[in-house]
């Protein structure tokens, strides 16, 4: 038997204030949209920003359903978006602010399993890396150079 051990590295910001000057506005968009989402059963609003090689950005923000899981998260809400109205856009950038009604959210909330292979899905597509800065309501922002920092063994088309 052998071990396979994966690291990964991300950028720490200590604030929305060392955040380089497009992605601070990019994730001012996030916050934004985060505060329209639709989360009357979890209390737990998302929003999400994705700059586009086009200098386009879309928006998304969590969308929920008394049907569970009928509803849909902030990040697929947007990367669905892009590629419907930009299909020859890359995903430069994605910025997710996370927000819950019941207390502050100071910790960086990194996309669910669901969102992570759906970015993986557009990552590959467009063999470029997705840059992913996440953060709470206020606080640290982390950003990944990448989608394969969230998921390391991503599962794509090449496997079916």
């Amino acid at each position: 038997m052998e071990k396979l051990q994966l690291t990964t590295t991300f950028a720490v910001y200590s604030s929305t204030a060392e955040l380089p000057q497009h992605i601070a506005a990019l994730m001012e968009q996030a916050v934004a949209v985060r505060k329209r989402s639709y989360a009357p059963y979890s209390k737990f609003h998302v929003g999400a920003a994705l700059l586009l090689s086009n200098g386009e950005v879309v928006l998304g923000s969590n969308q929920e359903n008394a049907a569970y899981p009928s509803g849909l998260c902030a990040e697929r809400v947007a990367i669905f978006h892009a590629g419907a109205v930009y299909p020859d856009a890359a995903v430069v950038a994605m910025a997710i602010s996370a927000a819950a009604e019941s207390k502050v959210v100071t910790q960086p909330i990194p996309p669910c399993g669901a969102c992570r292979q759906s970015i993986a899905e557009y990552e590959l597509k467009q063999e470029t890396p997705i840059e992913i800065y996440f953060m709470g309501e206020e606080g640290k922002v982390y950003c990944s150079e990448s989608l394969k920092n969230l998921l390391p063994l991503t599962f794509g088309g090449e496997y079916l």
